[in-house]
């Protein structure tokens, strides 16, 4: 059984950063594309980052240059590096395995495996 296990959500101010980590079991990380939704109130999930199995990196343009993913296949675990944060990037942040990187994009449905989720809140 798959399980992802996201930790470092907190609250900080509009340039602050924050660092989101996603711990993997279950599943055979190194095959495995992951990557990052999140999905704000009232408002659609959405696709932030996506990192191939063979660590190819893929952002929205709204997080491009601010964000930074990456994987660490010993550990089974998986980053997202978030500076220059703004209110708008207010948001519950997901964690997914599995689903093809498609023109750069994971699709939501085409996820294998969601984690539980960690709020991020950014304050003006």
């Amino acid at each position: 059984q798959v399980q992802l296990v996201e930790s470092g959500g907190g609250s900080v101010q509009t340039g602050g950063s924050l660092r989101l980590t996603c711990r993997a079991s279950g599943l055979i990380f190194s095959n495995t594309n992951m990557g990052w939704f999140r999905r704000a109130p009232g408002k659609e999930r959405e696709f932030v980052a996506a990192i191939s199995w063979n660590s190819n990196t893929y952002y929205a343009d709204s997080v491009k240059g601010r964000f930074t993913i990456s994987r660490d296949t010993l550990k089974n675990a998986g980053d997202l590096q978030m500076t220059s944060l703004k209110p708008d990037d207010t948001a519950v942040y997901y964690c997914t395995a599995g689903g093809p990187i498609i023109r750069g994009v994971i699709r939501a449905p085409d996820v294998g495996s969601w984690g539980q989720g960690t709020q991020v809140t950014v304050s003006s």
